[in-house]
């Protein structure tokens, strides 16, 4: 163990007596490392901000979609409480129904369209609900005498006359029994152009209006190990109980930025890190031959080849493992200062650390070049004659 901090404390001099001849070389390795770490940390990140995306509009990773096949006569208020039975049965904590609705506001424009659809309040937290203003469904809503909306700004523009949700604007549905709902949270925009869109508990919709509520989709968020065996027993069960679903797993996509882009910065990394390697590689060359009368001198002293050998490659692998730390910090300053919210227009819900992994990657780049570099002088040091490393 001493020897081997010796050896460490000696390549640390010897740098900084030859510092002004690596500098290049190691900015070089640095840069290279900073590249390949932060290309690396930047696909953790951007993989869960396209896979959050993808759950806002599908559910979470785990969710499992069952699809009504139609054929049945029971109403969506009695399929609702077959799919509770089941869902209870096996302890599902997190399902929802998503169901369509036909209805109108009053005061719309003759030929105008409103997107309508009912939920249970676990929709928000299977879809990562965002809100723009005021807030989602609670529990306590079901209760309400009369119905809640949440909806987007196309529907407050065109019915509230713009007024915030925040101000709890209210809205008249045409029916056979006209009812007032109260708009209590905004939801963004999915694409530009947006037309109105509302979205109300299914509760509520099929005690107001039950004839015009079709419950025809449903989604169930299961644990990832139970999802194969789920996926076989709901549609078996539902089936039986007389509602017939087809159920779906999600499918096995990856979240990443283009594969091409990612393996384009990777190589250039790759190359510029070469590029270094082969410039400290010419430097330990030209140092090893002005040292070669020390290097006999500690020969003929009693140094063996293995000290030689372990000395002067231990001088390149200091210097790229110096380098490897400056560019790992660097790139971790570069990712935690990148604008996610500019660039998704939201937040990440689950912002990752920054990867270990992704340090580990780089370090052992930057390691890896280095003993690469080292490993030729180390060697040429090593045959060296001492009669001759003398006389030199």
């Amino acid at each position: 163990m001493t020897g081997i901090v010796g050896a460490i404390i000696e390549a640390w001099d010897e740098l900084r007596i030859h510092r002004v001849r690596v500098l290049l070389a190691l900015i070089g390795v640095a840069c290279a490392v900073t590249a390949i770490t932060g290309i690396t940390a930047a696909v953790t990140m951007v993989g869960q901000a396209m896979q959050e995306q993808t759950e806002r509009m599908s559910g979470r990773d785990t969710t499992l979609e069952a699809w009504s096949m139609g054929g049945g006569t029971m109403s969506a208020a009695e399929v609702d409480a077959v799919v509770d039975g089941v869902a209870d049965r096996h302890q599902i904590s997190y399902y929802s129904v998503h169901a369509t609705a036909d209805l109108q506001v009053r005061g719309a424009e003759t030929g105008s369209y409103v997107e309508w659809s009912a939920v249970d309040v676990d929709s928000g937290t299977i879809t990562r609900q965002d809100m723009e203003d005021g807030r989602w469904f609670t529990d306590s809503d079901s209760e309400r005498l009369a119905p809640v909306l949440v909806v987007n700004q196309a529907f407050l523009d065109a019915f509230a006359d713009g007024a915030p949700a925040s101000a709890l604007p209210s809205v008249v549905i045409e029916g056979e029994t006209p009812v007032a709902a109260t708009v209590i949270g905004e939801v963004p925009v999915l694409w530009n152009d947006e037309g109105p869109r509302a979205v109300m508990l299914f509760d509520q919709a099929i005690r107001w209006f039950p004839d015009r509520v079709m419950a025809d989709t449903y989604r169930f968020w299961v644990p990832p190990e139970l999802a194969d065996q789920f996926a076989e027993v709901l549609p078996r069960d539902l089936a039986a109980a007389g509602v017939p679903f087809d159920v779906q797993k999600p499918p096995a996509e990856v979240f990443a930025i283009d594969r091409v882009l990612q393996y384009l910065v990777l190589g250039v990394g790759g190359f510029a890190l070469l590029l270094g390697g082969l410039g400290l590689l010419n430097i330990a060359l030209v140092t090893v031959r002005y040292r070669i009368r020390e290097i006999g001198i500690r020969r003929s002293f009693g140094a063996t080849s293995g000290r030689v050998f372990f000395g002067v490659l231990m001088e390149s692998v200091v210097a790229t493992t110096v380098a490897g730390v400056v560019g790992v910090v660097i790139a971790v300053a570069i990712i935690k200062n990148i604008p996610i919210d500019r660039i998704f227009g939201r937040p990440i819900d689950d912002l990752p650390g920054f990867p270990f992994d992704a340090a580990l990657v780089g370090m052992a780049c930057a390691i890896g070049i280095g003993a690469l570099a080292g490993l030729i002088p180390a060697i040429y040091a090593v045959r060296v004659k001492v009669i001759d490393a003398i006389r030199y």
